[in-house]
């Protein structure tokens, strides 16, 4: 008999819970505009990097603590950078955020394609991922804004270059919605929003839409397992099942006119 031990221990895939997470650190960034909106979107990526290896399931727990304490510490130099460095050191703990969210990206993607269904929670996974990749862009703009002499929108210097900004610039890059408003001003920005541009029309066009589109619900899968495990066999099985009659009875023709008798 074959032991279903690893299965029951592996954790389930839940990605509710990440995409709330992703929707919160975008509305603060949105809506706020402070030192404290980086500290604390730094704090809910590494909370995003540990949901996310919790769903793999398949590393020791003293892997799981090594993981975790250096995604601590990355979280930390990220806060001190931006506090404390200057513009090289916040380049540099942007381009560090921007490698964190796209192990995430690597690793639910992973996750979603080696399940084997698709379920609502890999709905999830998915829009997940669309989201950090937005991020995860944003993250590699702001970071090209500070190692750039504080320049990345067109015309130079009429931007800030806020955290607020380099999101709205780089989410309107990924869905191709592109209002003009926001432009890179170097070859180097315009390359890279390009190429984001890209990533997101091949994510929606093919992982997302293949998972709504296999997507089934878990009642719907239910009544169609049960059905098909009550499907009579034969004709005392038809009666008992009156659905299941009409599969199994054979069609017989009919026929609208009777034969007349020849003479």
């Amino acid at each position: 008999m074959a032991s279903t031990r690893p299965a029951a221990a592996r954790p389930p895939r839940r990605y509710g819970i990440l995409l709330m997470i992703l929707i919160a650190s975008y509305l603060l960034s949105a809506f706020f505009d402070a030192k404290w909106i980086n500290d604390s979107q730094a704090a809910l990526f590494t909370a995003a990097v540990l949901l996310t290896i919790r769903n793999a399931g398949r590393l020791g727990r003293r892997t799981r603590a090594a993981i975790a304490a250096g995604l601590v510490g990355s979280m930390i130099a990220i806060i001190v950078a931006v506090h404390l460095a200057g513009p090289d050191g916040r380049g540099a703990a942007a381009i560090w955020t921007g490698l964190l969210l796209l192990l995430i990206v690597v690793l639910i993607v992973r996750q979603v394609l080696t399940q084997a269904s698709v379920t609502l929670q890999s709905i999830y996974g998915a829009i997940s991922t669309y989201l950090i990749i937005g991020l995860m862009f944003a993250s590699f703009y702001s970071a090209m804004w500070w190692l750039q002499g504080r320049t990345f929108f067109a015309p130079a210097g009429s931007h800030r270059g806020s955290l607020s900004d380099f999101q709205y610039f780089s989410f309107t890059t990924l869905t191709t919605l592109g209002y003009g408003d926001f432009t890179a001003v170097a070859k180097a920005g315009r390359a890279v929003a390009m190429i984001e541009a890209m990533t997101g029309q091949i994510f929606l066009a093919t992982l997302v839409a293949k998972l709504v589109a296999a997507f089934r619900p878990a009642s719907a899968a239910a009544r169609q397992d049960d059905a098909g495990a009550r499907l009579p066999a034969g004709t005392d099985g038809a009666a008992r099942n009156g659905s299941g009659a009409a599969l199994a009875a054979p069609l017989r023709p009919i026929s609208l006119y009777r034969a007349r008798p020849t003479a």
